[in-house]
């Protein structure tokens, strides 16, 4: 008889937290599904790099706060000294926070509130993997909109952007996934998965949410008016 097929792999996670009860109950909760694996679990950012070498994990869960080396400084050594960096979901106490802003601005994918439901925490993490949507893009909005930059400005003239790829990064900063700014512009999910690609190479970010605080910084995307 042949065996059956093995499923998709599931998601591999590590966990950076300083206070050891958060790290066990969110491990918890990312396992209870069976979809996805926490393969390792650090209490400082002074450790991550070497497990991500060593585990090469998807995504890491990152504490912004810990004592000795911050989420924002493990942020910035992952995404310098890492060939291939795992998505970076920050944990948070509070959504608007400058400490949180700067950790986006510097290269983290998104954001998790210490507080959020099971459900919510699960789905945020297949949400980063993805890469299709974006996570709180309320939060995101507001915090980007109040910090207009110059370098963001340039950026965003330097790109010169199609008109169809302008649209394009109007709607994700709205938060729409793929498949909804596919349905809003009457293209073919593919069709939007390039023109997302071609922005975010246009625009030099890593990801949706650098390309959405760039649009938001520069002024492209006014506060208020996705």
């Amino acid at each position: 008889m042949k065996r059956a097929q093995a499923g998709p792999a599931p998601v591999s996670v590590l966990l950076v937290d300083d206070e050891e009860l958060v790290r066990v109950g969110l491990r918890v909760i990312l396992e209870s599904g069976g979809e996805i694996d926490v393969v390792g679990e650090a209490s400082d950012g002074s450790q991550v790099v070497p497990l991500i070498r060593e585990k090469t994990p998807d995504v890491v869960i990152m504490d912004i706060r810990m004592p000795r080396v911050d989420g924002l400084a493990a942020i910035r050594e992952i995404l310098a000294d890492v060939a291939e960096p795992p998505k970076i979901l920050v944990l948070t106490t509070f959504e608007l926070d400058d400490y949180v802003y700067e950790a986006l601005r510097s290269g983290a994918n998104g954001f998790l509130l210490k507080r959020a439901r099971p459900a919510e925490i699960v789905q945020a993490v297949r949400t980063i993997v993805s890469s299709e949507s974006l996570l709180f893009p309320e939060a995101i909005r507001y915090m980007a909109g109040r910090r207009p930059n110059r370098e963001a400005h340039e950026t965003m003239r330097r790109a010169v952007l199609t008109d169809r790829e302008a649209d394009v990064l109007r709607l994700i900063s709205e938060g729409l996934s793929n498949n909804e700014i596919a349905n809003r512009l009457y293209l073919g999910a593919q069709t939007v998965k390039t023109h997302v690609s071609s922005v975010l190479a246009k625009l030099g970010a890593r990801d949706r949410t650098q390309a959405v605080i760039i649009a938001y910084e520069s002024g492209f995307v006014e506060a208020g008016k996705p």
